[in-house]
């Protein structure tokens, strides 16, 4: 592969297994690649807490992402715990400043296995089930000297008792553009406890910024099989796909969510015309003693091609040590 030149092009002569890969990256927030400010302080000009509410340029991120080579569509994890203020959508960690040693993830994951061809590929996280220590983590760090060992999210007390989820994402393809996720979750804990999944779909914002560039389209459609719930997927410079996501544990379907892959210019910069259903539209966990946000569907069609972002949302209760694998599919229509 070295000899290809430009990793895109090493894959492209590689053949059509590669179209395909885990090639998201692990954070896109706080980097130079996204700093358009005035001083050059990428930490600041976009940190952590805006990664939910802005539309990246560049490139995206995610939790045991897989996209295609040009990340134009991308697929990810997202989960919540049902108490954290928000979804558990990428890794965070402590900025240049606010580590006592510098910058720092503040997670747990794995890769456990892959071959070449990314028609195989296993990671693990492990997911609090108490509230993650967000601010914990930074004002301890930032009472530690460089001196001091650094705070970790271990030395929270979070994954006491074992009170956490060991999450497995299984990434699979039967040929090129057939591939199949599966999400097994299992509680390390010793009492029941609910974890909500929700694997992602969307398409990297690249129409924001050319006017008049095509925008790609997911919507509700009919599914080709009994049991499950199906997505389409249609973009100007990619074959027709369909998303399909299986029943859970429960048996019962998830439910389809959507919205804008645009910036929530209203949360982050008090805008008083923010674009519909932008960002966060659902990505704040629903309130108690409600159900999941969910926008009335949208059909495929010309007034209808601003729907970018899409999850399907579920629900699981498990025992303790109990698991449980939610399925979903992306294949070529064609």
């Amino acid at each position: 592969m070295a000899g290809f030149g430009h990793l895109e092009d090493g894959l492209r002569q590689g053949g059509a297994w590669y179209q395909w890969g885990p090639y998201v990256s692990e954070r896109q927030w706080g980097t130079v690649r996204e700093d358009y400010s005035p001083d050059g302080e990428a930490w600041d000009y976009l940190p952590h807490d805006h990664a939910r509410s802005r539309a990246y340029r560049w490139g995206e991120d995610g939790l045991a992402g897989f996209c295609d080579i040009e990340q134009r569509l991308c697929l990810a994890l997202a989960l919540w715990n049902g108490r954290d203020p928000i979804l558990k959508e990428r890794a965070f960690g402590l900025t240049g400043a606010q580590g006592n040693h510098g910058e720092d993830v503040k997670e747990y994951w794995w890769y456990l296995d892959a071959i070449p061809s990314h028609a195989w590929n296993r990671w693990r996280y492990h997911y609090p089930q108490a509230p993650y220590p967000y601010q914990d983590l930074i004002s301890h760090n930032a009472q530690r000297s460089r001196a001091e060992p650094e705070y970790e999210l271990m030395d929270t007390g979070v994954f006491d008792d074992g009170r956490y989820w060991v999450v497995e994402g299984h990434y699979a393809k039967a040929d090129p553009d057939d591939i199949l996720m599966t999400v097994q979750a299992t509680n390390a804990g010793p009492e029941a406890a609910t974890l909500h999944v929700l694997p992602t779909a969307w398409f990297r914002n690249t129409w924001a910024w050319d006017e008049g560039a095509p925008r790609p389209v997911l919507a509700t459609a009919a599914a080709a099989s009994a049991g499950a719930e199906a997505v389409s997927i249609w973009h100007p410079f990619g074959n027709e796909l369909e998303l399909l996501a299986g029943p859970g544990p429960g048996g019962a379907l998830p439910i389809p969510l959507f919205c804008e892959n645009e910036t929530n210019t209203a949360r982050l910069f008090g805008a008083a015309c923010a674009p519909p259903r932008a960002q966060s539209a659902w990505r704040q966990p629903p309130p108690p003693q409600s159900g999941p946000r969910q926008p009335a569907p949208r059909q495929l069609g010309p007034m209808n091609v601003d729907l970018v972002l899409s999850a399907v949302h579920q629900t699981h209760i498990h025992p303790a040590a109990g698991p449980g694998p939610p399925r979903w599919a992306v294949s070529s229509t064609g």
